[in-house]
């Protein structure tokens, strides 16, 4: 592939020059498309790379990924596949900051996802059963490789955007962040994370951070969430005072509760005179009013 075949080709209107899109650039109003760049590490032009350069960094908030001139429509994808840098293979390896605009996934070869295409594709039959009975057999070249991915600045920023707007199985979020900091800096945060959600969620985290800890006050074992409860309940009784988003986000707390915990702890809360004065105020009465009136039967 040359450069012009990544950029255009140059063409002339009135004084100005523009390059022509190529053939295989999506269109703006096609539909979502994933743009394959196959075989990037085996790239010999210097220049070939620095033009693909562009079009594999992520780009800024409210921009468009680019090539050269060219923007691609938001609701397209780059994908890009390479040869393991192992000694196989011809290939020329690609230097730290390209790689660091990328999230690297080893794939390896599945027997079974195999034997899927080997059918979908009519494979002659032998090969279809040899296979089935020696899956050793079907690739002999399976084994991991290091692309020295490293963390940076600029990784953990990619990160930092994974973990706003992906869910990944446990078993995927391991390789994927390996992929993007390296496995000694994704093991390592991962840790750390598991260990956060162990932590018990303090009363200045319920109060003060609330739509930071939403989701980990949700999840949070029943134990952890006694924990959190008590700790909750203390606070408060030796400063009931509460600004209106405290307030809000006590509520919001309770809300999140399963039926029994949110029954004691509205129970505890109601006996701190300036927390009852907030919880019976009209506008918690869809989340506080039946645990209130389930409290007053069981007094009754």
């Amino acid at each position: 592939m040359e450069v012009g075949d990544l950029v255009g080709i140059p063409y002339r209107e009135g004084r100005d020059m523009h390059w022509s899109r190529p053939s295989w650039w999506p269109a703006d109003d096609a539909g979502p498309t994933v743009v394959h760049c196959d075989e990037l590490n085996r790239a010999q032009q210097e220049d070939t790379l620095q033009a693909i350069f562009q079009f594999v960094e992520p780009p800024s908030e409210g921009q468009q990924r680019a090539l050269h001139t060219h923007k691609l429509a938001p609701q397209h994808r780059v994908v890009v596949a390479i040869n393991p840098p192992d000694g196989s293979y011809q290939v020329t390896p690609l230097d730290r900051a390209l790689l660091d605009r990328m999230v690297v996934l080893q794939v390896e070869t599945d027997a079974e996802c195999w034997a899927r295409h080997a059918h979908r594709e009519n494979f002659h039959t032998d090969i279809r059963q040899f296979i089935a009975g020696n899956q050793q057999m079907l690739s002999t070249n399976n084994q991991s490789f290091d692309m020295q991915v490293e963390p940076s600045e600029r990784a953990w920023e990619i990160v930092s955007i994974l973990r706003e707007n992906c869910r990944f199985p446990r078993e995927l979020e391991m390789e994927v962040y390996s992929g993007v900091i390296g496995r000694e800096a994704a093991v390592s945060f991962l840790q750390w994370c598991t260990e956060q959600r162990l932590r018990p969620l303090s009363a200045e985290d319920i109060l003060n951070h609330w739509t930071e800890v939403a989701v980990q006050a949700t999840e949070q074992r029943d134990d952890i969430q006694a924990a959190t409860m008590s700790d909750l309940i203390a606070c408060l009784q030796n400063d009931p005072d509460l600004t209106d988003q405290q307030q809000d986000a006590l509520v919001a707390y309770i809300d999140v509760l399963p039926r029994d915990m949110r029954f004691g702890l509205v129970k505890s809360l109601l006996r701190i005179p300036q927390i009852a004065a907030v919880l019976c105020q009209d506008r918690y009465d869809a989340t506080i009013l039946e645990t209130i009136q389930q409290i007053s039967r069981d007094v009754a």
